[in-house]
């Protein structure tokens, strides 16, 4: 599956670190916050290290990665796994628990809410005595647009 880098202007800076050591600002780590913050999709990190190149940006794929699992570590972007078990990232605009229905076929991502999986999952694990409970559901499926181009539609 590709994830296709979807560019956008309305995004907005993300917010400090909630978590984590205080990273070293380096031109590096601002070159990869620049390039999510221009993104709309997740992106894999080879993706974004082919963006930075075409930028003419002198990171290394090592660095992105580290710089990745960094802001990830600090709530700074969201990462999970697409459908080919990959992980993504992607600076979201929601700053609070939420959830992603994501276009397996052109990696196109919406964020939602999802007041009634959140009282699911806590009374689930009430049921069971578990306490301290995180989740996360991300549901993958074809978006109008992709699902329009489809054969016989």
């Amino acid at each position: 599956m590709s994830q296709g880098a979807t560019t956008g202007s309305s995004r907005t800076p993300a917010p400090a670190p909630v978590q984590g050591k205080e990273q070293r600002v380096t031109k590096q780590r601002l070159a990869v916050s620049a390039a999510l913050d221009d993104l709309a999709d997740f992106v894999s990190t080879q993706e974004l290290h082919r963006i930075l190149q075409e930028r003419g940006t002198a990171v290394s794929l090592a660095t992105s990665y580290r710089i990745l699992q960094s802001l990830a570590d600090d709530g700074l972007v969201d990462v999970l796994r697409n459908a080919d078990g990959e992980a993504v990232y992607r600076r979201c605009a929601v700053t609070g628990h939420h959830h992603h229905l994501l276009c397996r076929n052109c990696g196109k991502a919406v964020e939602v809410e999802a007041p009634a999986v959140e009282a699911w999952a806590a009374r689930i694990a009430n049921e069971h005595g578990f306490t301290a409970v995180e989740h996360t559901v991300e549901i993958f499926g074809l978006c109008p647009e992709c699902t329009a181009s489809q054969p016989g539609q």
